[in-house]
């Protein structure tokens, strides 16, 4: 019986040791005789004579191992194109920025009429309506929240309390009122908006939506300090919805703050107050992310000066000075902003007997206006 590797009809003769020899390592298997690169011609092809013996076979008219390298060459090379098309393509790219109202803005100084009366220390707010009111935070309280047609109840309360930390943020925190860290009023805004707001706060100009004053309550750190960091504060919310998917916050707020000149440490304290009108909406997306969008702005301020623009910091009147002569208001004249109206600080109400004793002139009143004449 042969072996496993022996003819069919056993070794043939003549061939030494059985043909156990130094050949039969040589194994010519198809794709050895496919790799080779000479050919011999056909008959009809060596009767010509000007043909050679052979031929050599391309590179291209091979099989096997070099076209297997070459689909996979090209292979590579698609691959590493379709990476560099998705990169420039990246379907995981960043959404585009949702779209968000402007903030418009409506800033309106109230200028005394006359010498801004000094407060004692230690009894700051006596005398004024504001020595009633609540300190910082306490002073904003939200009113009950209830479902609407389309929110559940904790979406009305998340509007309400985002609005919230907005005004303490923004009216409240000691850093921001004296022109230092504004991070956290930014965080809670829409990301729509940031871009006006870091505008406002950058160039800040009076066209009725880039006043930094229409975002926040601030005073120019090199003029003015807080003569106390409790700012004393009233008023409400309201929320309802406005559309399907829309919740709007309206919040109306009046704010006293009591001021005194940076530069003298010795300088007579006055109070400072801000009426405050904000209206928010609030989409969805705004209530799972726990930001607002500040839609409108209006501010009533004094004791400020008509002619010194508030839209950076508001510069207010300390003790003892007056406003400026109000320039008239020209209908005709079509270069000055619409914004830019002036009131005058209403009469200053009633104050205690022991303010009265302490103080230069009665106490500032509330800041209502009353529209200044052309």
């Amino acid at each position: 019986m042969a072996g496993p590797g022996d003819p069919p009809a056993g070794t043939p003769e003549g061939v030494p040791g059985g043909g156990d020899d130094e050949y039969r390592s040589v194994v010519f298997d198809e794709s050895f005789i496919r790799a080779a690169r000479i050919q011999e011609y056909s008959a009809r092809e060596r009767l010509d004579g000007t043909a050679r013996a052979v031929h050599v076979r391309r590179f291209w008219s091979r099989g096997g191992a070099p076209r297997q390298a070459l689909i996979l060459v090209l292979l590579i090379a698609m691959a590493f194109g379709t990476a560099i098309y998705l990169g420039i393509r990246n379907p995981y790219q960043q959404p585009a920025t949702p779209a968000a109202d402007q903030l418009r803005i409506t800033l309106i100084p109230l200028a005394p009429t006359g010498a801004v009366p000094a407060v004692a220390q230690g009894q700051l707010f006596a005398g004024s309506p504001a020595a009633d009111y609540r300190i910082g935070a306490e002073g904003v309280t939200l009113p009950p929240a209830h479902r609407t047609g389309h929110f559940a109840e904790d979406q009305v309360m998340q509007a309400l309390t985002s609005a919230k930390d907005y005004l303490v943020a923004s009216a409240i925190d000691p850093g921001a009122l004296t022109g230092g860290d504004v991070r956290t009023v930014r965080t809670l805004l829409a990301p729509g908006q940031l871009d006006q707001f870091d505008r406002s706060l950058e160039r800040p100009v009076d066209d009725g939506r880039h006043a930094a004053t229409g975002w926040l309550v601030r005073f120019d750190p090199t003029r003015i300090k807080l003569a106390d960091e409790q700012v004393r504060v009233q008023g409400g919310m309201t929320v309802s919805e406005v559309g399907d998917d829309l919740l709007e916050v309206v919040t109306d707020h009046t704010l006293v703050y009591a001021v005194r000149d940076a530069g003298g440490a010795a300088s007579a304290a006055s109070l400072f107050t801000v009426r405050r009108e904000l209206r928010f909406r609030f989409d969805r997306d705004d209530l799972r992310d726990r930001h607002v969008e500040l839609v409108q702005s209006s501010t009533e301020a004094g004791p400020l000066s008509c002619t010194t623009p508030s839209v950076g910091y508001f510069q207010p009147l300390l003790a003892g000075q007056q406003a400026q002569a109000r320039t008239a208001t020209d209908p005709f004249n079509h270069d000055h902003q619409l914004t830019s109206v002036c009131g005058v600080l209403a009469p200053e109400v009633s104050v205690s007997p022991q303010a009265s004793r302490t103080a230069a002139s009665p106490a500032a009143g509330s800041g209502s206006a009353t529209p200044a004449s052309p």
